[in-house]
């Protein structure tokens, strides 16, 4: 090597070794801090003191799942059919066993909330705190909504990590495949970069200019930088934007296993009493416990449940999902008017300005819900007449409910703090519109609201029945929640809990009996066992459990014959059978009926054991 090389070398180690200190303490003043749940309100906490190790296992496919999440939440709460390798996130990008080839691109799925971002500043913060992966020089972690806002300009791939990471440029580093370099990109659903595989020019030289997206689909396939390390998170319905062969290794965040879930309140709850009722009262509802899968319900179950055992006691818990949604709303309202208003605890929390903004924000909920939008621009919010100044206001209740993301520009998006929560206000919004204008949101049909009465029993029951029927013909079941709080809503001693927000309207219990003859007519025409099921958790919210008990009956007593049961009978039983807190390792399917019909009638409680005989 010639002297001038050398001295080339060293210098250049000297500059990347104080790059890295500085970029390692920027990180680490970056990372060290998580507002959970929300950005910016409320205290921060220490990610290492609140972070709880996640599930995340090997071998997921890169192919698309475009069922609603929470199905495949409650998919993946019962045991995997087959045993999994799970992966401790400092070891991503290590070989496995038996595997040569060294890892360059790894795909991390998993639905919203389930904790993907946080995932990646924990791998951030390890390493710049030097507890792990030291092997590498650079960690660089963007996210696709930062890169949104710069999709119109053009960069080099160094200029581009200059404008994100000053660091690099200060210390005059323009080249990085003499280093081991990570780039993290998080959340590729919220993409609005055209990522063209297949047409884009092919680009090898990191200090020529052009656009983010031909960038990124060449840093991507390997063409640009192919000695980098690539770390890309998403929601599982747009993984197949990346083809496969692109991807060394897909991972799977499973959320929290039920231990985990425990290790959560034990550490969110000094009180371990307070912790101990609170993860028992979730344990006897199945559908709160499922949700529990996902960090941010955890969040939400968290903070409702501290605040009504302060002031109920525990004879009153939230049982249903749109209970508990109900509670975080009133809970996130309460602590707007006492931290930011100044009120006392026990004023009425529902002031006219919140009020408005409550019911702007299910506007825009629904709207964006129609759409199939998750995040939103500033466009979006104006258009449904909120004002972001006053918003900002109003912060306890919004920058909870409603979250605002900054990357290092002006352009401000925003999302819900969870889509469940998003699909809680459409609902709101749907049943607050058809009770001040009798106007049904989910009809095809026109409507002169002059002629309508809210209380007309048939107009209500033509809402909910819009709604079943709307909910079952979505391809991916993307109204399933929606559905349940729709319907919870019906319910008066739901409506209760929102005294101030909106008018009480009286339960009909002649509509409900209707919603619930119509629902379990619904399911003997055949549905798939997904809709199916979704049907029941709807007739949970209703408080009706006729069809499972008459199943539970039969089952207990031993007197249940599968040969004349109805197809809702037999969703019955599947829906049974997948809540029993027993774990399906062998699921006996002899003991049913050895028929064709009964194997295609179970196949998802045999697709959820692990062994079926």
């Amino acid at each position: 090597m010639k002297q001038e090389e050398l001295a080339d070398r060293l210098q250049s180690r000297s500059r990347s070794g104080v790059c890295q200190r500085k970029l390692k303490s920027n990180l680490k003043e970056r990372f060290q801090c998580v507002f959970e749940g929300i950005a910016k309100a409320g205290n921060p906490t220490l990610l290492n003191q609140i972070y709880t190790e996640l599930y995340i296992t090997e071998g997921g496919s890169a192919e698309v799942n475009d069922e609603h999440e929470v199905r495949q939440i409650e998919t993946a709460s019962r045991k995997p059919d087959r045993p999994e390798t799970s992966i401790r996130q400092e070891d991503l990008f290590k070989a496995p066993p038996g595997r040569d080839a060294p890892i360059r691109a790894v795909m991390t799925k998993g639905v919203a909330g389930i904790g993907k971002t946080v995932l990646t500043q924990k791998f951030t913060l390890d390493w710049a705190e030097g507890k792990a992966n030291q092997d590498i020089l650079f960690i660089f972690p963007f996210t696709f909504r930062e890169l949104n806002v710069v999709r119109e300009n053009k960069y080099s791939l160094v200029e581009l990590v200059h404008h994100f990471f000053s660091e690099t440029r200060d210390a005059g580093i323009c080249r990085f495949d003499q280093f081991p370099v990570v780039f993290i990109f998080d959340g590729l659903d919220e993409c609005r970069l055209p990522l063209d595989f297949l047409n884009t020019e092919i680009l090898t030289d990191v200090t020529e200019s052009t656009s983010v997206d031909v960038l990124l689909t060449n840093l991507i396939r390997g063409k640009l930088l192919p000695s980098a390390r690539l770390w890309i998170t998403t929601r599982p319905a747009a993984a197949n934007q990346i083809p496969p062969e692109c991807v060394d290794m897909v991972t799977e965040v499973r959320g929290f296993t039920d231990p985990q879930k425990e290790e959560y309140f034990r550490k969110r709850f000094r009180d371990q009493e307070q912790a101990g009722t609170i993860i028992s009262h979730i344990k006897t509802s199945r559908s709160l416990h499922i949700m529990c899968h996902i960090p941010v319900f955890c969040w939400i179950s968290a903070s409702v449940l501290e605040e009504v055992l302060k002031t109920r006691g525990r004879g009153e818990l939230p049982k249903t999902l749109t209970e508990m949604y109900i509670h975080f709303l009133v809970v996130q309202s309460k602590v707007k008017n006492v931290k930011y208003d100044g009120g006392a605890g026990t004023d009425p929390h529902w002031s006219p300005e919140s009020r408005k903004m409550i019911k702007s924000l299910g506007k825009l909920a629904f709207e964006q819900l129609q759409n199939g939008n998750l995040i939103f621009y500033e466009s979006d919010l104006t258009e449904c007449g909120i004002d972001i100044r006053a918003a900002s206001v109003y912060s306890g209740v919004f920058t909870q409910v409603f979250r605002e993301e900054r990357g290092l520009y002006q352009d401000k998006v925003f999302c819900f703090v969870h889509l469940s929560v998003q699909e809680f206000l459409a609902a709101l919004h749907v049943h607050l519109t058809f009770i001040t204008s009798g106007v049904n949101l989910l009809s095809e049909e026109p409507t002169n609201p002059g002629c309508l009465k809210s209380s007309d029993p048939n107009l209500k029951t033509h809402l909910y029945q819009s709604a079943v029927d709307q909910a079952l013909q979505s391809p991916n079941g993307h109204l399933d929640l929606f559905l349940r709080f729709l319907l919870g809503l019906s319910l008066l001693t739901n409506q209760k809990l929102l005294l101030g927000l909106l008018p009480e309207t009286g339960s009909s219990s002649e509509t409900n009996k209707k919603t619930v003859q119509y629902m379990k007519k619904k399911m003997d025409e055949d549905l798939s066992p997904e809709r199916s099921i979704n049907l029941f958790h709807c007739l949970n919210e209703l408080n009706d459990h006729s069809l499972v008990e008459q199943i539970q009956q039969s089952l207990s007593s031993g007197s249940l014959s599968t040969d004349n049961l109805s197809p809702a009978q037999w969703s019955a039983l599947v829906f049974i059978l997948l809540s029993s807190e027993e774990d399906l390792d062998v699921f006996d399917l002899k003991k049913y009926s050895a028929s064709e019909e009964a194997f295609l009638r179970l196949l998802p409680v045999v697709k959820a054991s692990r062994k079926a005989l």
